[in-house]
């Protein structure tokens, strides 16, 4: 059957991360690899009733088809949201409902990406996207990240050498999978650059209300002079991944075309419950719940950065997070995440991470991984740590030589 396959299945291969995820849920392992919010926090009975009063209220023709950029109201609300938490001035015209942030990340690589074309992404940067990407088989090119977000100076360098990139992909606010913040000045200065080089910027958002200290900053958006920045943020970390809802905004030459791609995939996103979010929003504060979960969550993050400061080696580094989700972890060159992962980590510890390599487009980074600290209790994020870090410790040999560091296996 292989053989009637298209290009783009056969070489695009996530057997490994598929690996990964099934090790990681071996209920024997402490699993820091998915990127789940806490199961205890969704306002499941708020979200029956939601579900029940959009029905009363729409009644039969709520089963019916609908818009396809989704109910106005709805839509509206986004609007006054965009404004308010991301001063991102934007009509109910220039928003869509979609399936998730995936479904949006997918219907702008469908708009701008032929088969070859070029692109930049963070390096490192969120598998998913990748995995989107790979489809349409772009050529990447890869800007690295640092304590303030994407290296601008790198970017710029990469599109004067490279005039013909058409596509810039960002998670700017606690990034998937660093944790770390695009800067207010890179935010203008990626601007500026894409505004130079005629280039579309993707900036995909759904962290932005997870912040745990720290002030908030502008959307890219929000710096936007010439409608070049299509922002995507998404409901499944702010109230539940199982609804499938994200919003894309955009100005209307780029929605014109992105509603018909949209139309074409699946005509539109499941009335009934895009009808129940905008009766959520009527009838509950949902900054109110997004304050409950950011106390929370912010519990969980300083659970972890402890037990990395007190059972980590100091020769392991790793990132400090304002929000989010993910702690990002770099071992000493040399070092394979993902065969220290399979080898000895998973048997050993009884931990599971995500390796770096796969989130890089170009695969090749493997010192390092991605930590979750939202999904596990505070305690048994302690003993997870504990376990991997003692698992990392240099061998007796090597604390009292200079030998190039190597873990210490059992």
């Amino acid at each position: 059957m292989k053989k009637l396959f298209a290009n783009r299945v056969l070489n695009n291969d996530t057997s490994d991360l598929d690996e990964i995820f099934k090790n990681s849920a071996n209920p024997e392992n402490i699993s820091f690899a998915g990127g789940f919010p806490d199961i205890q926090l969704f306002p499941d009975d708020d979200l029956k009733q939601a579900y029940r009063d959009a029905i009363d209220a729409d009644g039969q023709a709520i089963f019916q088809y609908a818009s396809t950029a989704g109910p106005l109201a709805l839509r509206q609300k986004l609007a006054t949201r965009m404004q308010t938490h991301a001063d991102v001035t934007a009509s109910a015209d220039e928003i869509m409902l979609t399936q998730g942030g995936q479904q949006a990340i997918d219907l702008v690589a469908k708009l701008l990406l032929n088969r070859g074309d070029s692109m930049v992404v963070e390096g490192p940067t969120y598998m998913g996207a990748l995995a989107a990407f790979d489809t349409y088989e772009p050529t990447y090119y890869e800007v690295p990240v640092n304590k303030n977000g994407m290296d601008i100076k790198v970017l710029q360098q990469t599109l004067q050498a490279h005039p013909e990139i058409k596509l810039i992909y960002t998670v700017p606010d606690f990034h998937n999978p660093t944790g770390t913040t695009l800067s207010a000045k890179r935010r203008q200065a990626m601007v500026a650059l894409a505004n130079q080089y005629d280039v579309i910027i993707l900036e995909d958002s759904p962290y932005r209300d997870l912040r745990y200290s720290g002030k908030s900053i502008p959307a890219i958006k929000h710096y936007d002079t010439e409608g070049r920045v299509i922002f995507i943020s998404s409901f499944s970390k702010i109230l539940s991944p199982a609804l499938r809802t994200g919003w894309l905004v955009a100005d209307p030459q780029l929605m014109t075309e992105l509603i018909g791609l949209k139309s074409a995939i699946d005509v539109q996103s499941p009335n009934i419950t895009l009808a129940a979010i905008n009766s959520y929003l009527d009838h509950h504060d949902i900054d109110a719940h997004i304050a409950t979960i950011n106390q929370a969550y912010r519990i969980k993050r300083d659970a972890m950065l402890a037990a990395l400061d007190k059972y980590f080696p100091k020769n392991i580094t790793y990132t400090r997070p304002n929000g989010g989700f993910f702690i990002w972890v770099t071992l000493p060159q040399g070092t394979d995440a993902k065969t220290l992962l399979t080898d000895v980590v998973l048997p050993q510890a009884h931990v599971a991470y995500v390796p770096s390599a796969c989130q890089f487009a170009s695969r090749q980074v493997k010192n390092a991984f991605r930590l979750n600290f939202t999904s596990l209790d505070p305690e048994t994020i302690t003993r997870g740590i504990q376990q991997l870090g003692e698992l990392l410790q240099p061998s007796p040999v090597q604390q009292t030589t200079t030998a190039a560091w190597v873990p210490h296996f059992n």
